[in-house]
């Protein structure tokens, strides 16, 4: 396991940053990324994709990351810019973005998926990362619970969409709730094209 990290390490890499997106799809909110770095040798035990965990252990690898990196750091881009300049677009700004609150810069960041662009540092895409990487999994974690603890509490904001349930993806039940009360201001408009053009 981790041999990308590992043969990073051996290759004189020092701190290494592991990038991943939370909230690609859903239907409302904010995308969110997350970077972690870590140093040489470091890894954090039982962390793996994010969307392979239970809720519970995913509450609790959060504050075990956070506790152990050596730093990190979470962005989010919200439903307007999504809509101004698209989800891929608005996932690299996350990306960027959370790469650019880390106080320890990285010698090297590793991002899930198989595309970046505006990233600064030397890096590389790693396909299923969260599953490969350390790094990358821990960033997973932290963008899949800060996400889904956002959407809890927009959904105190707009009860009647019960964002609690589904967090915004494109449920039939999230469909059900748009159906009946038309949709929100944190509705990504693009995403909804269709209702839109009844």
């Amino acid at each position: 396991m981790f041999e990308i990290e590992n043969q990073l390490y051996k290759n004189g890499i020092n701190y290494l940053a592991g990038v991943d997106e939370a909230g690609r799809g859903p239907l409302a909110g904010p995308v969110f990324a997350a970077a972690v770095v870590l140093r040489n040798g470091q890894f954090i035990e039982e962390v793996t994709d994010s969307k392979k965990i239970s809720e519970k252990k995913r509450d609790y690898l959060f504050d075990k990351i956070r506790e152990e990196a050596v730093c990190f750091s979470v962005a989010a881009i919200d439903e307007k810019i999504i809509d101004d300049i698209n989800i891929r677009n608005a996932t690299f700004k996350a990306m960027n973005n959370a790469v650019a609150g880390l106080y320890q810069k990285p010698d090297y960041v590793l991002i899930d998926g198989n595309a970046i662009s505006g990233m600064t540092y030397p890096h590389e895409c790693v396909i299923k990362g969260d599953f490969k990487c350390n790094c990358i999994g821990a960033a997973s974690i932290l963008a899949k619970v800060s996400r889904d603890r956002y959407m809890l509490e927009l959904a105190k904001e707009f009860p009647e969409y019960l964002f609690e349930q589904h967090k915004g993806y494109g449920t039939k039940l999230h469909y059900e709730m748009i159906e009946k009360y038309g949709i929100s201001p944190i509705h990504r408009r693009t995403f909804l094209k269709k209702i839109l053009e009844k």
